[in-house]
């Protein structure tokens, strides 16, 4: 290949590799703006043929960056490429530029899920070109700086991955070295669950004909997390999402769980089983989080990490809790709590909640024996970070839990949420197991557009919000 693997932004135009990016997205476009102002000097960008004339008038004057027409430009010229295209279609992409690819050129993949991609790769690359993939564990409007990064070294050289790594590290992400089959256990552990539930959210208020934050049930607190996260996963785009929950084997066994957890759960509910709710929210709480009856938070505060007696991780050290307080996050609220109860002690006056998309993602968690902190540090997406956090909140706390307990029980304020967020998780559990993306795409964009007059104050709200617990 003949490109130095210590090779910078700063070393000399010849001595620099030509970087590709086939498909032009949200998260093409990312790349290639990053790369661009790092001083990459040789960046050859395409999309569709449709797309030509649109990009090259973006892309006119900007440093480094070169507008061809198609793939075959790109495969031909380029020493390391990513194609930053949708799972759904990376097979017939790669199929039809992969035969260009130049002699001795490493290849990478952005797609959420990667069985498709290996195979795709192993069956349309030359046997003379390196797979070196990648995938940012991240949405495209989360700073990349510190966000996990996945590298898949599949068939390359020493010198191959230390390109690769110098290439991208203009991202200042952090790098997570996985195989092709531990991301996607990975990536369904710690993104299909979470995105089924912040789904069933969306279609459940949708229903409801309710937005959240108006009536003043959803609002403050654990409810500003879940209404914030809604509304950034319904303002990206519906592929992101489909391609993990379809394509991923691992991925629908854990939505249908989930919609099982969240059914029997509000079945328990509806009996009015006090004894058997306890008994199921306790026993889950023990073997995601390691805590047992009077081992956690007991007394609800919030203490120092030092005062938690459950760790949640097996591992027998002691961890932070990744949220400390929920004050920090009535700043980041789309609502407005009346006067009176803006004051901490206040905070109870609002109805209390069942928090049932919390207790089914515990539930299942525990029914499928997945360990969510031994993925945490590993790789996980802001927004599985912020998820957990949350849950670890509401679990790590006796009297928390046992108030949402007695709500799911007892109370009424929240019961017809409950009710169509039951219905919800069974349906998007139904709509995924059918394998259309088409399907998915309607169910999706008929909640994205209910709620999109939200949804650039979301975006702002939110990456504020993830930016605010990661400094915490």
């Amino acid at each position: 290949m003949g490109i130095r693997p210590d090779v910078t932004p700063d070393s000399p135009f010849e001595e620099q590799p030509s970087i590709g990016l086939i498909g032009m997205g949200a998260m093409g476009s990312l790349y290639a703006r990053c790369f661009s102002e790092a001083g990459w000097k040789k960046i050859y960008i395409c999309d569709l043929p449709a797309k030509y004339d649109a990009l090259k008038a973006k892309y006119e004057g900007v440093p480094g960056i070169h507008v061809v027409k198609d793939g075959h430009l790109v495969s031909r010229v380029s020493d390391y490429i990513v194609y930053s295209v949708e799972a759904e279609y990376i097979d017939r992409v790669v199929a039809e530029f992969g035969p260009s690819t130049k002699v001795g050129a490493i290849v990478a993949g952005q797609t959420s899920v990667k069985a498709p991609e290996k195979a795709a790769f192993e069956k349309y690359l030359p046997e003379d070109v390196q797979i070196v993939s990648c995938h940012s564990l991240h949405g495209p409007t989360v700073s990349t700086a510190g966000q996990p990064l996945v590298i898949i070294r599949h068939r390359a050289t020493d010198d191959a991955v230390k390109l690769v790594e110098q290439i991208l590290a203009p991202l200042r992400s952090r790098y997570v070295y996985l195989s092709y089959e531990d991301h996607d256990t990975v990536t369904a552990n710690t993104q299909a669950v979470t995105h089924a539930a912040f789904l069933s959210m969306g279609t459940a208020w949708h229903c409801s004909l309710s937005y959240p934050w108006e009536h003043g049930l959803y609002v403050g607190g654990i409810e500003t997390v879940k209404v914030n996260i809604m509304l950034r996963i319904y303002s990206n785009k519906w592929h992101v999402y489909a391609g993990l929950a379809i394509l991923n084997p691992s991925a629908r066994v854990q939505i249908d769980q989930y919609a099982r957890s969240t059914t029997e759960i509000f079945k328990l509910m509806l009996a009015s089983d006090a004894a058997g709710l306890r008994a199921r929210i306790y026993d889950a709480r023990a073997k995601v989080f390691g805590y047992t009856k009077g081992n956690g938070n007991g007394d609800g505060g919030d203490h120092s990490p030092g005062s938690e007696n459950g760790n949640g991780n097996g591992s027998g050290k002691t961890r932070a809790p990744i949220l400390l307080s929920e004050d920090i996050l009535d700043h980041f609220s789309l609502g407005k709590k009346p006067a009176e109860e803006l004051s901490p002690s206040s905070r109870q006056s609002a109805p209390p909640n069942s928090h049932l998309s919390l207790l089914a993602m515990v539930d299942c968690w525990a029914r499928l024996g997945i360990k969510p902190f031994e993925h945490l540090d590993l790789a996980a997406t802001p927004i599985f970070r912020m998820w957990i956090g949350v849950a670890e909140y509401l679990f790590r706390s006796e009297p928390r839990l046992d108030s949402a307990i007695h709500a799911a029980l007892y109370e009424t304020s929240h019961r017809s949420d409950d009710l169509e967020f039951c219905v919800a998780a069974r349906g998007w559990s139904q709509c995924i197991s059918f394998g259309s993306f088409e399907l998915y795409k309607q169910r999706f964009m008929h909640t994205a557009r209910f709620f999109e007059s939200r949804f650039e104050e979301a975006t702002k709200v939110g990456s504020a919000m993830i930016e605010a617990l990661r400094d915490d």
